[in-house]
């Protein structure tokens, strides 16, 4: 794994400039400000860091060799290396230069990083490793004790070898995305690509952190709503009933209306339900965002013709279940219809307290509609998180946003793998 750090005056620019070195299928990692160290972070532009990572096969079996070769460092030597080959990159505002580190310098770096971004999860994780232990120990003393009392006599098995403390650590954290509901056969690979990838007798710092890394990297990164090129950007909003898309849409139609000073209109196909008409048009009305109720395809092109000289164009759309075929058959030709009419995105909105199995069945049906972008909504009514990893993994789809709560604007954020995937791991509400 190649991991490096470039700056720039935008995210952007920095996001390009490590495209530009380690190639179109990198993954960012992490995006902050970055300044200067001492008077000159005071005087210089504003930087953008970003972490950007590129897996690539050699690079992961040399890093396994290098670590069985270094072996098992001590903390404070760790933090003493890092800090003498750590450069200005990250530490304070730069020039307009756009920088980067050495690939072992990143990695002794980003371990560190790392680190701090999982907080306590590798000590609650040793907690619970140890934990798991005594009490394999307390059963089978029990179970020996029991034995002896019913006096039972059988042939004693050969004992099987002594499982390493790595295997166990592994077991630990596949168990771990299992209670997460993460599905058998993603933790499952997982794993395999750990396995296959390092040798045996690795310390639990470097494991943890491989793992971390490797599910944010399969997380990848989704690019929103982009701006399009002529016409206003049309963005559709498609998925069952009762997930949120009409709240979704109102907190995004607020960051663009009231953040970022863009001309948004509101239109809604949801004539099902009257209550979500009004309620979009009540948002609406707060943002001073011109809003349509569409009944016909011919009043779709109307509204996007009317609609020309603004920025974005959001439309709502009716929930249904997936197992409507009429209604699918409706939703295709409104897509097709908005697809001709200019540019457009389409979001996919479900919610994370839907079963796994409901949400295949859901994904699968939309896909014959569009290709879409993934946003999942109520993520604060749920403490497992899996099912965002299951769903990017099959439908090879990634997710842009999540949404915790109704509060309009606040509430939603863009996503962000490493908060899932700490989620995951520590099977515990952040």
């Amino acid at each position: 794994m190649i991991i490096k750090k470039f700056t720039g005056k935008t995210e952007e620019e920095a996001v390009e400039a490590a495209k530009k070195e380690l190639g179109s299928g990198v993954v960012i990692m992490n995006v902050k400000s970055a300044k200067r160290k001492g008077l000159a972070g005071f005087f210089g532009a504003k930087q953008i860091e970003v972490t950007a990572a590129l897996e690539e096969e050699n690079e992961v079996q040399r890093g396994a060799q290098n670590s069985t070769t270094r072996g098992v460092q001590s903390s404070t030597t760790r933090a003493a290396q890092n800090s003498t080959t750590r450069t200005a990159v990250g530490s304070g505002k730069t020039d307009n230069t756009i920088t980067a580190q050495t690939a072992v310098d990143v990695m002794n770096e980003s371990s560190q990083n790392i680190e701090k971004k999982l907080d306590n999860l590798q000590q609650l994780l040793l907690n619970r490793f140890q934990q798991s232990e005594a009490e394999i120990r307390e059963a089978l003393t029990a179970e020996v004790q029991e034995t002896e009392t019913k006096a039972v006599v059988e042939e004693i098995p050969e004992e099987k070898e002594e499982t390493s403390e790595q295997e166990r650590f592994i077991k630990l954290l596949y168990n771990t995305m299992l209670e997460s509901e993460v599905d058998e056969k993603y933790a499952n690979q997982i794993v395999d690509d750990f396995d296959r990838a390092n040798k045996p007798d690795l310390p639990i710092d470097y494991i943890l952190s491989d793992v971390y890394q490797k599910m944010i990297l399969k997380f990848g990164k989704a690019e929103g709503i982009t701006p399009a090129e002529n016409t206003p950007r049309i963005v559709l909003f498609m998925g069952p009933t009762g997930v949120g898309k009409t709240t979704t849409i109102a907190k995004i139609a607020s960051n663009f209306i009231v953040g970022e000073k863009k001309k948004v209109a509101l239109l809604t196909a949801d004539t099902f339900r009257i209550a979500a008409v009004e309620q979009l048009r009540t948002y609406a009305n707060i943002l001073e965002a011109p809003f349509r109720v569409i009944y016909t395809i011919e009043e779709v092109r109307e509204a996007i013709r009317e609609f020309q000289g603004y920025d974005y164009i959001f439309m709502d759309t009716a929930g249904h279940s997936h197992q409507n075929e009429e209604q699918l058959g409706n939703m295709k030709k409104l897509y097709e219809t908005v697809q001709e009419a200019g540019e457009c995105q389409t979001f996919l909105v479900l919610s994370a307290t839907t079963k796994y199995k409901d949400l295949m069945r859901i994904v699968s049906s939309y896909k014959e509609i569009a290709d879409y972008q993934l946003i999942f909504t109520k993520l604060d009514e749920t403490a497992t998180w899996g099912n965002l990893l299951n769903m990017k993994l099959f439908t090879e789809t990634p997710i842009a946003f999540v949404t915790y709560g109704q509060n309009v604007p606040n509430d939603i954020e863009q996503f962000n793998p490493q908060k899932v995937v700490k989620q995951i791991l520590s099977t515990k509400a952040l």
